[in-house]
């Protein structure tokens, strides 16, 4: 696991780390989706679908490319009754993702998420020997590498 929850007051967070960019973006995914899933339910048991999902990548601005994935993932949850098991993700242009999903409606959620925030995001590359402290949970992380910092309206 390179994701960790980010104590908030009112909402919930996540704080990742990868080695790029591609991986940061699985990462927080993959947290996004644990957010979501009620405690012991298990996704194992349900039968996968694959798909190909697709968003417009904002060039040099990765933490927009960010949340426009993230805002996806929740439309497909909440609209097209999709829930994200697992994905692999390439930017390349646009970000394109290999998904596993399945059956929203058979998938027992425990928290609602309601909109993906700008409140201190942060996507960004780690120079090489750069530090970041960590704290509440959160250990340090040290460049080169990426990092992201979300925060999720619930």
């Amino acid at each position: 696991m390179s994701w960790w929850i980010l104590p908030t007051t009112a909402d919930i967070g996540i704080v990742a780390f990868a080695p790029g960019p591609d991986r940061l973006f699985e990462e927080v995914t993959n947290g996004l989706q644990s957010i979501l899933l009620a405690e012991n339910f298990d996704l194992h048991a349900l039968v996968r679908t694959t798909s190909t999902w697709r968003v417009k990548a904002t060039p040099d601005r990765e933490d927009l490319t960010l949340v426009r994935w993230l805002e996806e993932v929740l439309y497909q949850c909440e609209v097209e009754r999709r829930f994200l098991v697992d994905c692999q993700i390439r930017i390349s242009g646009d970000l394109e993702a290999q998904v596993s999903w399945v059956d929203a409606d058979l998938v027992e959620m425990e928290i609602e998420v309601k909109a993906v925030t700008r409140h201190q995001l942060e996507c960004r590359a780690v120079a090489e020997g750069e530090l970041l402290a960590g704290s509440d949970g959160i250990p340090d992380f040290q460049g080169p590498g990426w990092t992201a910092r979300i925060i999720f309206d619930i």
